[in-house]
């Protein structure tokens, strides 16, 4: 990550509106008559029924998905005490944190208050408002005071997350190095750089996980906490050691675990190269680690290392857990956040650490790939998965434990519910990924020598969305299942050079050549066109050995399927194939065709597009409104091209298709603004709906406009999904990520499932 200059940084809060939120309303008021719901005298019935049952509240505000982020400003960030006003800055980024990483609502309050028994009346005071309070960067030892207060007089969660949120992410990262040193936490020795609140906070949880508190030492400003010590605070005196260490240096000799939450360069290479074998050293002192990450690295090579930057591996980062913690508390209603939960929370980051990690997680942080290991112990702050995985985990502690008021009764539709706070809507991706693990199919995949190819091969499997099998350079696929650490050992692999045999081969050979033979292919081409994946993939289709193929990442779309429109050949219906592109948008989900086969169709083709268009849009389960797009609206123009023959095409649908709706021609805004249609044009077919399918004049305006969308980052694209086939082949998109690869096969499962329904 390059250096943050100051300049960059002051005009980031400055421009345009100065800070980073807003409040935005939830509800429509556009009209008077909105306001006057919104205001007097609408409001004064939800405040009625509020009135007669205080659990209202939740119902009819906000209320249940608001935070307060709380602080005095007496310990911010490495700024120490800087004051309420200097702090907001800060307060405000959190709001934004919790906001863009679990969809909470945040006010941020800064209080000009520093006498902890009065900062709580503050707090108590204002608690009504809010769903759960996050006390933040308020110092040592008064933190622990009004955070105890609280939680015992509030009926809401109340979590400091200086404390609570550092020992939560270490502990996760604790458990993995421990499971990759096999060391017992029973048995290890911990010593602790600091005596600070997020200090004394991961080590009491540590304990609760199975550290032994006489395996501790801890280390202050002053020294070593130890009999002789006679300045210790209450806090402090809990950790006092037994054994007779003085030093920082005494206590790392044959030390297990290092916590660092002190200063930096405490530590020296020496001391590292004193600790036991396989060392834990978590250096999380900011922005400098008690020692750099190089000189830990090099002093000992069997070190696993974290700190609290982004810039090397492990960063142990609280954003990993209060977005996620509280999201779950709130959904829950529950009353507090307990040890059980902050253990959950815990525990499900250890758990996440050892999954498959998604592509574009590991793309955010230029990786190829991030598998469990030394240098991967903990999620990383980008993984969207850990809204499903540490909100569900919290939430079901806060009910095994008592606290819920209000219990989750579907799991499943509550990890949907998480997934749909994400912004860009997933639904539709999730609804085809379910539908295809419903039955699996056998799907052949081309370009098995890529690296992305193997790696959406893995996570299919995993998730059991299909039967892969390989085909390319089996030594080669081989190598980079090993190389990248893939779990695919079970995965057929088929080397077109060397694990075909002659007989396989003239029997594809033979099928191709009966196909072809009038149209110019030989015997001895045929057999030739069997060392290509293209055509011996399709002919596994073709044949019946496998549902469905995949090709095209490496290689043009037209070189790509003219192999598949050789050997398998279009349906009989249409006789001719489109490409349909599915636009993932924060409307909703918009499907276009045709973006990739024809360049110029006639109104015939647009009519047999659009039919096939439906056909696909209803496997999805929802029922296509569709559009034929031009540049004019409903007749208005009278010349030859587009627009006459997408006026044609309409008719042709009419009258074979009465009961789709579809209509045309018409504009872009006319398809998408389906009450501006209708004041202008109220006979149309589609009344005053919004089309969420557009059907394109000619490839050129189709092509286009996907990529503008996609280019733009206002939409995610599923496909090329190519329709017209006798059978199941998918062509990516080349260079596709494997997100868009997944997708695609989840895709061919579906088209496969549909094909083997047709056929029965």
């Amino acid at each position: 990550m390059p250096k943050i200059r100051r300049i960059d940084a002051l005009n980031y809060h400055k421009k345009n509106r100065p800070g980073k939120i807003e409040v935005i309303p939830t509800k429509s008021h556009n009209t008077q008559y909105d306001l006057s719901l919104a205001y007097t005298p609408g409001v004064a019935q939800p405040c009625l029924e509020i009135n007669k049952n205080i659990d209202n509240v939740y119902k009819y505000t906000a209320k249940g998905n608001l935070v307060a982020v709380v602080s005095n400003g007496t310990a911010v960030l490495g700024l120490g005490d800087i004051g309420p006003e200097a702090g907001k800055p800060v307060m405000e980024g959190k709001g934004l944190l919790f906001k863009i990483f679990a969809d909470v609502d945040v006010f941020d309050i800064e209080v000009n208050e520093k006498d902890p028994k009065k900062l709580i009346e503050v707090v108590k005071a204002i608690a009504p408002t809010f769903g759960g309070i996050n006390l933040e960067d308020i110092k040592a030892p008064e933190c622990f005071e009004i955070e105890e207060t609280l939680k015992k007089e509030l009926n809401i969660p109340v979590f400091h997350d200086d404390q609570h949120g550092t020992a939560i992410i270490s502990s996760a990262g604790l458990l993995n190095a421990l499971e990759l040193t096999n060391k017992l936490i029973e048995n290890i020795k911990v010593v602790v750089s600091g005596a600070g609140a997020a200090a004394i906070s991961c080590i009491k949880l540590y304990i609760r996980l199975g550290v032994e508190p006489e395996n501790v030492v801890m280390i202050d400003s002053k020294g070593v906490l130890n009999r002789e010590r006679t300045d210790l605070n209450p806090i402090k005196q809990q950790f006092v050691t037994n054994r007779k260490i003085n030093t920082l240096e005494e206590a790392m000799d044959g030390a297990d675990v290092f916590l660092g939450l002190s200063v930096a360069d405490v530590v020296t290479k020496k001391m590292i190269k004193s600790m036991a074998k396989n060392p834990i050293v978590f250096a999380m002192a900011n922005p400098n680690p008690e020692i750099s990450y190089e000189d830990a690295t090099s002093a000992r090579k069997d070190i696993i290392m974290a700190t609290g930057r982004s810039d090397y591996p492990n960063q142990i980062n609280n954003v990993l857990g209060f977005p996620f913690i509280f999201r779950g508390a709130l959904d829950v209603r529950a009353t507090t956040i307990n040890e059980e939960m902050k253990i959950a929370a815990a525990k499900a980051l250890a758990k996440l650490a050892k999954e498959y990690v998604p592509e574009m997680v590991a793309k955010a942080y230029n990786l190829k790939n991030i598998v469990f290991g030394k240098e991967y112990i903990i999620p990383k702050p980008l993984d969207p998965r850990l809204i499903t995985t540490v909100s569900t985990a919290v939430a079901h502690a806060a009910m095994e434990t008592g606290v819920a008021r209000k219990p989750i009764k579907s799991w499943a539709a509550y990890e949907r519910e998480l997934t749909s706070r994400l912004g860009i809507d997933n639904k539709l991706i999730m609804a085809i990924r379910n539908k295809a693990k419903q039955n699996p199919k056998t799907i052949v995949f081309a370009e098995a020598n890529s690296f992305r190819i193997l790696k959406a091969v893995q996570f299919v499997v995993r998730e059991g969305i299909a039967e892969p099998i390989l085909l390319g350079n089996a030594k080669k696929i081989k190598e980079l299942i090993k190389e990248n650490q893939l779990d695919l050992d079970n995965v057929p692999i088929i080397d077109l050079y060397e694990s075909v045999s002659d007989e396989k081969r003239h029997h594809y050979a033979k099928i191709l050549y009966e196909k072809r033979k009038r149209k110019g292919m030989t015997y001895n081409e045929a057999v030739e066109h069997m060392y290509n994946r293209d055509y011996f993939g399709s002919m596994m289709v073709e044949t019946g050995e496998a549902d469905a193929f995949i090709s095209g990442f490496s290689r043009n779309y037209s070189t790509t399927i003219r192999p598949a429109l050789q050997v398998v050949g279009v349906k009989e219906k249409f006789n001719h194939i489109a490409g349909m592109y599915i636009m993932m948008t924060k409307r909703g989900s918009i499907f276009l065709a045709d973006t990739t086969v024809n360049m110029n169709p006639s109104a015939q083709t647009l009519a047999d597009t659009t039919a096939l268009t439906a056909c696909e849009v209803k496997r999805f389960n929802i029922e296509p409104k569709i559009a034929l797009l031009s540049y004019s609206n409903f007749g208005a123009y009278k010349g030859e091209g587009s627009p006459v023959r997408a006026k044609e095409a309409v008719k042709i649908l009419h009258e074979k298709y009465p009961d789709l709706l579809v209509d045309g021609e018409m504009q872009a805004n006319y398809a998408l603004n389906g009450k501006l249609r209708y004041s202008r044009y109220p006979f149309n077919k589609l009344g005053d709906a919004d089309a969420n399918t557009l059907i394109f004049p000619n490839l050129s305006s189709g092509n286009i406009a996907y990529k503008v969308l996609q280019g733009l980052g206002t939409a995610e694209a599923i496909g090329p999904i190519l329709m017209g086939m006798k059978k199941p082949i998918h062509i990516l998109q080349r260079d596709s990520t494997v997100r868009e690869i997944i997708n695609m096969t989840a895709i061919a499962v579906i088209d496969a499932q549909s094909n083997a329904s047709d056929e029965m």
